[in-house]
């Protein structure tokens, strides 16, 4: 177990930020810490993965590849799920849960292909216990097994965090399409308001004006508090047959002690939503997490809000994910009927202000209340909306690109200025 090769999947635009936070937590460097298309993979011992788990903001999953060959049939799959010694990682009296992916695999089905390889892990139970074998569970199983297969390779992984890691434990109240823990920790890194390597934190505010259940907001103050990001829940590797509990309340003790000489700096959190019931439930979320004294939340239309504090010559950071997707048409015009509205926008936000004015569009008009309001702040946009500088009439200082799910967005960031960001023309004479 001191010699694992780890894959941590990951939101793909993510994968440079995870591999620095990688390194913090691991020290690995150079081909022990590859960087790929969609994760991470790490040369790395069984604390390490215990302890990715635990403390992994950015990472989806933490993996440990038991096998990579390659294949032309399911027979193929079959001969490589029987080479692997399953029975050191569970029991027969457990259950299992198979999942496979594919990138331009040439077989005709995925179902199929699963199949072949629970026959091969039944199959070699049953040669090793006598004739038992673990029962399939698609709900909750004891164990995951993934599997993903590319044009001509199999690799088949055991799964050490259960369920996802975005579920950090703390978030039991939502609206509707909450943003998941590990897409806001990304957006904060991006934004340098935070460090993955480091660990440290901007001095500056943070604030979402659209904060909806609060996601952003609880992530930073954790953050900024030195919480472990899955501190309040439990993992896929405590089922396993390696789980060594002395080890596992060593790291846990180790965090406990750090997180004790944390020095968290000033409260500086704000977070507003023009929904009161998504602000009621962001409160209870952040008391959940543990950090309900370092954020301020309020209600509040993202037309109408002002500074929550003043900046001064430091500025603030203000870090919002606006409703978009599948969910509503992208950006949303204030034009519409309220009931519409409410309805494309969700809880989160409503394209018309609190005070009626339904003329024109939103974005737009949240522009034009940052560049009159927000002077010296830094806003970034989490949006799949490519225009959105062009509809905000800002010009955009840097782009991230950065996916939500299979939504592909970009992460724009706006350094707010009063009055027009155009550069007047000369006057004709």
């Amino acid at each position: 177990m001191n010699d694992l090769s780890l894959f941590l999947p990951c939101a793909a635009g993510v994968e440079e930020l995870l591999a620095q936070e990688v390194h913090a937590l691991t020290g690995r460097v150079g081909q022990d810490l590859l960087t790929l298309r969609g994760g991470v993979r790490v040369r790395a011992e069984w604390r390490d993965a215990l302890k990715l788990n635990l403390h992994s903001r950015l990472a989806q999953r933490v993996l440990i590849e038991l096998a990579h060959a390659p294949y032309r049939s399911e027979n193929d799959l079959y001969a490589i799920a029987s080479g692997v010694a399953w029975e050191i990682w569970f029991t027969p009296k457990q259950t299992f849960k198979i999942e496979t992916t594919a990138q331009h695999s040439p077989l005709q089905s995925l179902n199929f292909a699963t199949l072949r390889i629970k026959d091969a892990i039944a199959d070699r139970f049953r040669a090793k216990a006598g004739g038992v074998r673990p029962s399939i569970e698609t709900q909750w199983p004891d164990c995951r097994v993934f599997a993903h297969l590319t044009t001509d390779d199999c690799t088949l992984y055991i799964d050490t965090s259960g369920e996802p890691l975005f579920k950090r434990g703390w978030r039991q109240d939502t609206g509707d399409a909450p943003l998941k823990e590990t897409l806001a920790a990304a957006m904060l890194a991006a934004s340098g308001w935070w460090n993955p390597e480091t660990g440290e934190v901007a001095t500056q505010p943070l604030y979402d004006p659209c904060c909806g259940s609060g996601t952003i907001a609880i992530e930073a103050a954790q953050i900024q508090s030195g919480i472990p990001a899955g501190w309040l829940r439990s993992f896929g590797f405590e089922k396993l047959l390696a789980f060594q509990p002395h080890v596992w309340a060593a790291i846990k003790a180790a965090a406990e002690e750090a997180g004790a000489s944390h020095e968290p700096g000033p409260a500086n959190i704000f977070g507003s939503d023009v929904a009161h019931r998504m602000v009621d439930f962001a409160e209870r979320n952040a008391e959940r997490a543990g950090v309900a004294d370092r954020i301020e939340f309020r209600g509040g239309d993202a037309l109408q809000r002002m500074p929550p504090v003043d900046v001064g010559t430091t500025g603030g950071v203000m870090v919002v994910n606006p409703p978009y997707g599948e969910r509503i048409e992208v950006g949303g015009i204030a034009g519409a009927d309220s009931a519409a509205n409410t309805a494309r926008f969700g809880a989160r936000e409503s394209a018309q202000t609190e005070g009626g004015d339904a003329s024109g569009d939103f974005f737009p008009q949240l522009a034009s209340h940052w560049k009159k309001n927000y002077a010296g702040w830094t806003g970034w946009v989490l949006t799949p909306d490519l225009q959105l500088p062009k509809r905000m009439r800002l010009k955009e200082s840097r782009r991230v690109p950065m996916w939500n799910g299979p939504i592909e967005c970009r992460l724009f960031k706006f350094d707010m200025v009063k009055g027009s960001a155009r550069t007047p023309k000369a006057p004709v004479t």
